[in-house]
C-alpha cells in the first residue's frame, strides 16, 4: 500500500480541480451548533490543497492549516498567499506543532482515516481550549442512486487498485463514536453533489490514489469503461455525482 503522506503527491492538480467543496451550509450548522463565529480560531488537520480551509477564511476565520505532503501545501500555499488569516504548517495530525490550549476548533476532512487516532486524539485535546469543538467532514459518494452511480462504483472495484483497502467509508459510524468517547457524538447531513462533462469526470477519478494513473497498468482499459460509463449516462453531456457531507462532531475536553 502507498503511503500515506506520498500517495496524493502525483494527484495535485486534478484534486485541485475536481474534487468536491464542503457545501456553505456547513458553516451554518457549526455556528447553530457550535457557537462558530468569525473570531473562532481554527486548526484545519490534514489541510490538502486548502478545501476545507477556504470554507473557513470565507467566513473571516483565521485557520492553521496542517499537511505533511509537500505538494499539496504548496498548492493550498499558492493559492492563499494574499490572505493573511492563513497560516501552513508542515506537521502531522498526530504532531502539529501548534500551541497548546488556544484553538476553538479542530477540523479535518477524509484525511481523517490515515491519521493514528489515539495519538491525533491526544494531539487535539493539547491544542484545545477546554469545551472547544472537534468537527469532521465527511463528503460520500452515493454509490448506488442512479444506473451511472453503480457503474462507477463497480468500476472502481474492477480497476482501483486499493480501493477497498483504503476507501473512507471503511471508518463506522462506530469507530467515530469511539474517538469522541466518553462525550457524545453530533451528527448533521447535508445534500452535496457535482457535475461532470466526460473531461471533468476523468480528472475527478484520477484524483483518487487508489486509481492508476496514466503509463501505470491498468490505465487505459480503466479510460474505456469510464468512458463507456459517460456515453451511456450522460445527459445532455454531463453526469452528477451525488454526495452525502456529513458533520461529525464534539468535544474531547
Amino acid at each position: 500500500m502507498k503511503n500515506s503522506t506520498s500517495r496524493f503527491s502525483d494527484r495535485v492538480d486534478n484534486y485541485i480541480k475536481y474534487r468536491p467543496d464542503y457545501p456553505t451550509q456547513v458553516l451554518e450548522t457549526l455556528k447553530t451548533n457550535c457557537g462558530l463565529s468569525s473570531d473562532s480560531l481554527i486548526a484545519d488537520i490534514g489541510s490538502g490543497t486548502g478545501i476545507s480551509t477556504r470554507l473557513f477564511l470565507d467566513n473571516q476565520n483565521t485557520v492553521y492549516a496542517i499537511e505533511p505532503n509537500a505538494e499539496m501545501r504548496q498548492a493550498a500555499e499558492n493559492f492563499f498567499k494574499d490572505n493573511p488569516h492563513f497560516h501552513s504548517v508542515n506537521a502531522t495530525a498526530e504532531e502539529t506543532h501548534l500551541p497548546g490550549d488556544l484553538f476553538d476548533f479542530v477540523i479535518a476532512g477524509q484525511a481523517f482515516h490515515w491519521f493514528d487516532q489515539k495519538q491525533a486524539k491526544l494531539e487535539f485535546q493539547r491544542i484545545l481550549k477546554p469545551q472547544s469543538w472537534v468537527v469532521l467532514l465527511w463528503n460520500e459518494r452515493k454509490v448506488d442512486t442512479t444506473l451511472f452511480l453503480v457503474a462507477y462504483e463497480k468500476m472502481l472495484l474492477d480497476f482501483a487498485t486499493d480501493y477497498k483497502e483504503v476507501n473512507h467509508t471503511q471508518i463506522s459510524h462506530e469507530d467515530f463514536a469511539r474517538f469522541f468517547d466518553p462525550h457524545p457524538l453530533h451528527t448533521h447531513t447535508l445534500p452535496n453533489s457535482q457535475t461532470f462533462d466526460f473531461e471533468s469526470l476523468k480528472g475527478r477519478l484520477l484524483s483518487s490514489s487508489y486509481c492508476p494513473n496514466e503509463g501505470q497498468p491498468g490505465y487505459e482499459p480503466m479510460m474505456k469503461r469510464l468512458q463507456d460509463i459517460f456515453e451511456e449516462h450522460q445527459t445532455e453531456g454531463s453526469v452528477l455525482f451525488e454526495y452525502d457531507t456529513t458533520l461529525y462532531f464534539g468535544h474531547l475536553k
